[in-house]
């Protein structure tokens, strides 16, 4: 006679449909960046563009009534958010399924939930083990723009979160308005104690709510989640809108049952599934992120950061590296001043020497060195410890019709 069973084929179609939909609902929550970020829609292959305002264009008074009208141009620059992946398996003995009284897939779902969260989290606002075709982290970016707060002695906190300098004055600064901030749980503490000269506690009641916190109407958020790096940023302040993410859609959920589960370093074997009689949930999450910063009037050349950060009292350290910006279209290599250099995300204009200075962690970036009548140019730097100096030479469009794409 026919024997119906649920096998673990059905079994496997129930819970990846379940922790598909959970994953896409729950991720955003667990991970305070993707919260408070711009999502647009997910995305259909590994790689997505957007396009931003890269040149403004520019009016002209007319002289006269039979004055000349001026031509002006606008342009756009590519953004494109890369598909990193993250995964994580879950092994689970037989045994502890069969003999479990709760709902065990229940109990996992939401730790998925956190890690993801916490590597999102992590990746983009400080870099830690950020994916290499993700561009540089929120921190990097920041301090790029000169938009880092050291933590001096001679200001109160007040003046170094909100006066003139501080941390919401240098995002106003670059032409944006603060709508979130980032803080470990210890700068609740600090904000607390916070007085007014004849000792009354300034934030006593219009910072701390009965739901959350505000500084200067923009909301707090402290994570929990593991992934906020306090000896890197004391607070991280910024316009959050201004950052985009999307989620690819090949989300893979898989049960196995055969198969063996390697350390990744050693590359000894933890766990033989069919030998221990254990099942694992196989999760693969994969997202994009970027922050396009188009041009505005009052940042032309994309230089500015719409986030700051307040540092700790021993400041996160990274390599220098500097550019040198050439002309080779002469004998003499002259600088070129105003050239602008963009290093994985970060964007600086050379100053009349040529130069350009970033403070980047080790590892390779690709690096696009543009000026106008300039043919641009795209390399690459590795910073391996040490302090760089890189030069690079433009030529001219006007002395040169060969394409010039690398040094």
């Amino acid at each position: 006679m026919t024997v119906n069973i649920t096998n673990r084929q059905d079994v496997e179609a129930v819970i990846r449909e379940q922790v598909v939909s959970t994953i896409f609902q729950d991720a955003p929550k667990q991970s305070v960046f993707m919260g408070l970020a711009r999502k647009l829609p997910n995305m259909t292959s590994k790689q997505t563009r957007i396009r931003v305002l890269d040149f403004l264009p520019t009016a002209y008074w007319v002289n006269g009534d039979t004055g000349m009208k001026q031509t002006t141009r606008q342009a756009w620059d590519d953004v494109y958010l890369t598909a990193g992946e993250l995964a994580v398996i879950a092994p689970i003995p037989e045994a502890v399924l069969d003999d479990a009284e709760f709902d065990i897939m229940g109990e996992i779902i939401p730790r998925v939930n956190e890690a993801i969260g916490q590597r999102v989290d992590s990746a983009i606002i400080f870099g830690a083990n950020r994916p290499a075709e993700w561009q540089n982290d929120i921190i990097t970016l920041a301090r790029q723009a000169g938009n880092n707060v050291a933590d001096t002695q001679n200001k109160d906190l007040y003046d170094k979160l909100l006066g003139e300098g501080g941390v919401f004055n240098k995002v106003e600064e670059d032409g944006y308005m603060v709508n979130g901030c980032l803080a470990s749980l210890g700068m609740r503490a600090k904000l607390r104690g916070i007085r007014a000269a004849d000792g009354s506690l300034i934030f006593k009641s219009d910072m701390q709510g009965p739901t959350q916190y505000a500084l200067d109407g923009a909301p707090m958020y402290f994570p929990t989640n593991g992934s906020y790096d306090k000896s890197v940023a004391q607070m991280v302040a910024g316009d959050f809108k201004q950052a985009v993410y999307a989620i690819r859609q090949d989300i893979t959920v898989k049960i196995l049952d055969q198969g063996v589960i390697q350390d990744p370093i050693t590359k000894e074997i933890v766990y033989n599934l069919a030998q221990q009689d254990m099942i694992a949930l196989r999760v693969v999450f994969r997202m994009g992120w970027a922050l396009p910063n188009p041009a505005t009037r009052i940042d032309e050349n994309r230089v500015g950061c719409p986030f700051a950060y307040l540092e700790p009292l021993t400041p996160h350290t990274a390599q220098t590296v500097t550019f040198t910006v050439k002309d080779g279209s002469s004998g003499d290599a002259k600088p070129v001043k105003g050239a602008r250099l963009d290093v994985n995300g970060a964007k600086l204009v050379t100053d009349e020497s040529g130069t350009a200075v970033f403070y980047l962690r080790d590892g390779r970036y690709p690096v696009k060195a543009t000026k106008k009548g300039y043919r641009s140019v795209t390399d690459d730097i590795y910073v391996t410890g040490a302090a760089v100096t890189k030069d690079i030479v433009l030529v001219s469009t006007e002395t040169s019709n060969a394409p010039h794409t690398k040094e």
